[in-house]
């Protein structure tokens, strides 16, 4: 009998180790968590968001466990693991107000492509988190030396199942198993699919990643053609209309150069600073082009959203699973404007000072159509860094090296780096001219440091606009010319708040855009504000392009739709009946347009000339596929 209570109690209490350690996990998730929602001390009135927010992780303990039979090993890599996951939603959290979200994981593989040096300048630049986890790491090795198995080796099988079981549990939930939906069930759980953020406050980080995977899995979205030919149909009459006064630009063949400027918008939109001028150029050349506010797509990082916008023209309003565009196109041919300015005799070059692999840029612009891409390594080996990254000044004088006197028309399709972010370094710069830039008060120290590294290398950006506006002006060949932003910068703090004059939220906040005439040999300039999917058909029209009926139906129906381009985080504006129509509408026609499923039903709107400059010899689309020159 004594022996039976003794066996008894060592099998409680091997038992009891892991259960404790178990709870210990549920509420050491809520406090790291930090959202009130799973906060530790919720744990009364809401125990089941407290587990399900701790749930993966710990399905990866117990997983551990039947591999290392050692309880204290096992929860702490389980820990470890949590803890980092935590830590890079927070950072992310309060760079972009966003956290953690399912389709960030695809920038682990972006890490070897220069992805390490621009996420790393997110990381804290203090020791003692980096101690902290080497403490961490250290204690987790002791223990795995010291601690005795907690059940033996051998268990007939046991432990094979009990393994296989939780790798499929930890497999199904990563691969968003609809299953699983009865766990992370948003009626059960509630959820505010809006808003990540405002999610992720009341559900906590973990939960959240797992209902917006949840919420996308299995989602295969198809076009429906007969729809789309009702819509041409209703449009037919505005459509043939548009495209006929289009072709009245008989220009001639002007260079195309395009700007997208990172982080770019005018920070007189900030209350506090609303009368300082920090655009100047932007303002005078805007009085005599065609200017206004962009729609865009994201906030404070993801350029590759406006940037996929620009270049193929659809929205990715209606591809709401594709969060990182060129992680996630398929290989093979990808309409847009590159290929059309192909088609009319342009040879195409891309130039971004960074690293050519970083957001998958070297694959996407092949399939994009690009004829070659100038990155960091083809520049001069002695360019000029302003900040971190290279200056704006060395990409317009490598823009100017790309555009001839002779020869075909180019087509220049430039992206900067100097105003990325973070904001807290200051090497590189001129800090008396820094510290003299006007900040609102009511902002921490830190955001005013910010605030003022980030107006500092907007300047800049507004003066080599100023300069290459005027260096275009100077050539004999016309050329246009368009500048755009791409987001606004992660300024948290400061828009928090500050807030801003016109009383738009952060994540609904435009920036500017202006397409200027060097000579002035186009159509008349037009004040309008437009998303950035429009931005290809309006600078297609300028250059004298008309006859691709789907940028021009972007022109025809585009002012409709253009406010509801927003970043991802952004609430929902209520759509009345006509408005949802049009937008459902062109979403069928943007999936057929991505298939390359649209141009049977728009074969009619092809005029009988096919444009004004002759199409390059022996272009086959198969080799403008795979990308010439790479």
């Amino acid at each position: 009998m004594t022996l039976l209570s003794s066996h008894g109690r060592d099998i409680a209490g091997r038992v009891a180790l892991p259960l404790c350690l178990a709870v210990a996990f549920v509420f050491y998730t809520g406090f790291l968590d930090g959202n009130p929602g799973v906060a530790s001390s919720a744990w009364a009135e809401r125990p089941w968001h407290l587990f399900a927010n701790a749930l993966p992780g710990l399905l990866l303990a117990s997983l551990l466990l039947v591999l290392t039979r050692r309880a204290w090993l096992s929860f702490g890599i389980a820990f470890l693991v949590q803890g980092a996951v935590l830590a890079v939603s927070a950072i992310k959290m309060k760079n972009l107000g966003s956290p953690l979200l399912p389709a960030d994981f695809r920038m682990v593989g972006q890490l070897k492509n220069g992805g390490l040096h621009l996420l790393g300048g997110y990381l804290p630049a203090s020791p003692l988190p980096y101690l902290a986890i080497l403490g961490v790491v250290a204690l987790i090795v002791l223990v795995a030396r010291v601690e005795p198995p907690l059940f033996a080796r051998r268990t007939h099988g046991r432990r094979l199942v009990s393994g296989l079981a939780l790798f499929a549990l930890i497999g199904t939930l990563a691969a968003g198993v609809p299953a699983w939906s009865a766990m992370y069930n948003k009626d059960r759980l509630g959820m505010q699919p809006w808003s990540a953020a405002s999610n992720a406050g009341y559900n906590g980080v973990v939960t959240t990643l797992m209902q917006f995977r949840l919420q996308n899995a299995g989602r295969k979205q198809k076009a429906d053609p007969a729809e789309a030919q009702q819509f041409l149909a209703a449009t037919d009459a505005q459509l043939r209309q548009h495209m006929a006064g289009a072709a009245t630009n008989a220009r001639q063949t002007p260079d195309i150069v395009v700007i997208q400027s990172e982080s770019f918008f005018d920070p007189g939109v900030i209350r506090g600073i609303e009368h300082e001028d920090f655009a100047p150029n932007l303002h005078r050349l805007a009085e005599h082009a065609s200017t206004g506010q962009l729609h865009v797509p994201t906030f404070g990082g993801g350029t590759i959203r406006t940037e996929f916008e620009v270049l193929t023209g659809l929205s990715l309003r209606y591809f709401p699973t594709m969060q990182f565009p060129y992680l996630q196109m398929q290989a093979g041919v990808m309409p847009g404007m590159v290929r059309v300015l192909r088609s009319h005799g342009y040879e195409t070059v891309a130039v971004h000072g960074n690293d050519a692999g970083f957001w998958n840029r070297t694959a996407a612009f092949k399939s994009l159509g690009f004829d070659r891409f100038v990155s960091q390594p083809d520049f001069p080996k002695d360019f000029r860094k302003d900040g971190e990254y290279m200056a704006d000044s060395a990409m317009t004088d490598e823009i100017m090296s790309q555009l001839k006197d002779a020869g075909p028309p180019r087509f220049v399709f430039a992206i900067s780096m100097e105003a990325h972010g973070p904001y807290d370094k200051s090497v590189n710069i001129d800090t008396k001219e820094r510290d003299a830039i006007a900040v609102p008060d009511g902002i921490s120290d830190d955001a005013k440091l910010q605030l003022r590294n980030y107006i500092y290398h907007m300047r800049h950006a507004d003066a080599e606009l100023g300069r290459l506006a005027a260096l275009l002006k100077q050539r004999e060949r016309p050329t246009l010319l368009l500048f755009y932003g791409d987001h606004l910068p992660a300024l948290v703090e400061t828009y928090d708040k500050a807030g801003f004059v016109n009383g738009d939220t952060m994540l609904t906040q435009t920036v500017p855009y202006v397409l200027i005439d060097a000579h002035g040999d186009g159509p008349a300039p037009v004040k309008a504000d437009l998303a950035a999917w429009m931005l290809p058909g309006k600078l297609l029209e300028q250059a004298g392009i008309h006859d691709d009926p789907y940028f021009a139906l972007t022109q025809v129906v585009g002012q409709q739709l253009a406010s509801l381009t927003h970043a991802p985080d952004a609430k929902e504006a209520a759509e009345d009946a006509g408005l949802a129509f049009t937008d459902t509408s062109m979403k069928n026609i943007a999936m057929l347009r991505m298939k390359r499923k649209l141009d049977p039903l728009v074969a009619s709107y092809a005029p009988a000339d096919a444009g004004t400059t002759p199409p390059r010899q022996g272009d086959a689309e198969p080799a403008a596929g795979a990308g010439a020159g790479q």
